[in-house]
Formats: structure tokens, sequence, C-alpha cells
């Protein structure tokens, strides 16, 4: 290597190392954002209400809607979530007429319609309790990335893991943000006011 090309080599390396640098900085401090959009929550699915009525997304529109996945069999997570939504709409007022509010079954085996309507009739009347068959409960399940796993009970019986979330969707159907529950029910009702 000659004298003259011996400098630019130098220069050259600790341009491309300082390069280097600065990318893995940027990476760390967040400035480089994945090109990849989210995962999206939500999805085409057709299902029943507690009246044996068919529901698809498409009874998401022109209402901000509250979904939250669970099962009748359900001890406590599932009785207390839907006496809380219950709670919130009572708050509402008549502008709970202006809002979906639905309960999906992960439990499709043993919450048909009829399960769902005796099971919600403890609950505000805005409810509505949705289940069809396994496939199209799976369907639902996968869309709004949902865990739901049978657990085999001692006595041959079985429960549902499943997620807890409320989910909100705006007018058009599309995922906002979890709902959050544990506050006042006016507090929770102003909130969903902002959505109609």
């Amino acid at each position: 290597m000659d004298r003259t090309t011996r400098p630019l080599v130098v220069v050259a390396a600790f341009a491309s190392s300082l390069l280097v640098v600065l990318v893995v900085l940027l990476w760390m401090l967040g400035g480089l954002r994945s090109v990849t959009a989210p995962a999206a929550i939500g999805g085409p699915f057709q299902l029943v209400d507690q009246t044996g009525q068919t529901v698809t997304e498409k009874n998401l529109q022109g209402k901000p809607t509250l979904i939250f996945f669970g099962f009748t069999h359900c001890p406590d997570v599932c009785p207390t979530s839907l006496f809380e939504i219950s709670e919130v709409l009572r708050a509402m007022g008549k502008d709970a007429d202006r809002v979906n509010a639905w309960f999906i079954s992960v439990d499709p085996e043993r919450d048909d319609a009829a399960a769902m309507k005796d099971y919600l009739s403890s609950f505000d009347p805005h409810l509505k309790g949705l289940t069809g068959t396994p496939e199209a409960v799976a369907k639902v399940i996968s869309s709004y990335r949902v865990y739901a796993k049978k657990v085999p009970l001692k006595d041959g019986d079985y429960t549902m893991d499943h997620t807890a979330l409320i989910y909100l969707m705006d007018r058009d159907g599309k995922f906002v943000a979890p709902f959050n529950l544990k506050r006042t029910p006016e507090e929770a009702a102003q909130d969903l006011k902002r959505y109609l």
C-alpha cells in the first residue's frame, strides 16, 4: 500500500465504523422503526347472538363496541367483568343505545344461544352474547388474538383459561385499545362517550 492510499483507507474504515455506531445508537434509542405494520386485531366473522340472530363484523360499524371474551361456566373473571360493563352501560344512560357490548364465548361446546341468553339475563340488557360453531369461534378468537385453552379438571369436567381484556373498537370496527374498567363507572362512561 503506498503512502497516498493509506490515509484514504484509514478514513474509509473510520467513516464506515462511525456509520455502524450511529445506526446501532439510532436503533437502541428507537429512532429506527420497523417498517412492518402492527398486527391487526379483528376481522371478518359470523356468529349468532342469544336470540339466534346472525352477527358479523359489519354489525360493529356505526357504533363504538366493547367486546369481552369469556364463557358461561367462568367462576369469577367473566361475571365480574360483565357486571362492570353493565355498570358502565347504566352510567351512560340513554347513550347506552349507541354502543355495542358483546360477550363472545370461548366455549362453544357448552355455550349455545340458549345458555348465553340464560347467563346474560343477570346483566345489562344491552349486552349481547355471541357464539357459534367451534370453527366460527376459533376464527374470531384468532382474529382478535385471544388466548383460550381448555383445562381439564379432576372430575372429568373442564374450565377455560382465556384472555380477560375488554376490547374497545371504534365506529369503523377498528381496534382502539383495551378498555379500562378499573375506575368508576361514570369515568369509564365519559371515556366511552368520546367514541360515539
